[in-house]
């Protein structure tokens, strides 16, 4: 693994931020507009120039320059709605019901791995904004299905959210997202974010195999650098669809660098606030504007679907 840059430094910047919330009065003091296009102008100059580093020691400080500004930046009043939407290098996701939303990123690393960044930024009942940093400690991970908080975070880069209401409880929130990994193998995840007394987890025991084993807290999967793999929601069928990974021949079991898609897909479907795992989900290609997400696996004639 790479050797971190400056881990406390960046800890102490959100935690800062996240003891001084701000109340919603303030916001209506002054149009803020003009300072948060000129905050994102500087954002956008820095995650670039962080991105292209050509070493560890300047990327990682580059980024603590990034996250000193973007945690300038959401403190300023109203900034919860100003949408940062040229912030190329920053996924940026809004909770469906605006009560949240989650900014992750990443940087490479010189040896061919990566660190992810992010922070979930709250807008509470009374007005105040909370900022929630995110933490990536995969290196320090022995057990991919923990559960775990804001400070232990699995990093990823999230690219989809989908909200999952339960009867009499509060919702969680499956996210999408890609982990990149090593030189080998790229990672992708299934997770979920929920609230406790207002503060963020990881993990959930909400996704349920065929055959009785025990509910799993999220889902990776892991395949061949040099393939890709959908994974994606299907809002028409209510269904998370996501490639079936197999290795290239049966004796390379195990073995993730050599597995790839078979070309046909599986699925988690939404049902009575689970996931409940169904294989081999046949995909109708009809016209409609899922189409670029889909194909028929078994039409050799159809191209490969889009892989995000």
């Amino acid at each position: 693994m790479y050797k971190r840059i400056k881990p406390l430094s960046i800890l102490i910047l959100f935690f800062c931020v996240a003891a001084g919330p701000l109340k919603a009065q303030q916001r209506l003091e002054f149009n803020s507009g003009p300072l948060m296009d000129k905050y994102q102008d500087s954002l956008i100059a820095i995650s670039e120039s962080a991105f292209k580093a050509p070493n560890n020691r300047d990327r990682f400080d580059q980024n603590a320059v990034f996250i000193k500004m973007l945690v300038n930046a959401l403190k300023t009043p109203s900034s919860f709605s100003y949408p940062f939407d040229s912030l190329n290098r920053v996924a940026i996701l809004n909770a469906p019901d605006k009560s949240f939303r989650i900014f992750t990123w990443y940087l490479p690393a010189d040896d061919g791995g990566y660190r992810f960044f992010g922070t979930v930024q709250m807008a509470t009942k009374d007005g105040k904004l909370k900022l929630y940093p995110l933490i990536d400690q995969t290196e320090f991970t022995t057990d991919v299905n923990a559960v775990t908080t804001n400070k232990n975070w699995y990093g990823a880069k999230y690219y989809e959210i989908v909200p999952v209401v339960q009867t009499g409880k509060l919702p969680y929130y499956v996210l999408l997202g890609w982990k990149g990994n090593n030189t080998k193998t790229s990672k992708k995840v299934i997770d979920v974010i929920s609230f406790e007394n207002d503060q963020p987890v990881f993990g959930k025991a909400v996704f349920e195999g065929l055959r009785g084993e025990p509910a799993k807290n999220r889902i990776v999967f892991e395949y061949n650098k040099l393939n890709s793999m959908t994974l994606t929601m299907a809002k028409q069928i209510n269904m998370i669809v996501f490639d079936h990974l197999a290795p290239f021949t049966p004796d390379m079991a195990g073995k993730f660098e050599y597995y790839a898609s078979d070309l046909s897909f599986d699925a988690y479907k939404i049902a009575a606030g689970k996931l409940k795992l169904v294989e081999n989900v046949e995909l109708k290609n009809d016209p409609n504007n899922m189409d670029e997400f889909y194909a028929d696996p078994k039409d050799k004639k159809t191209k490969a679907i889009k892989k995000l």
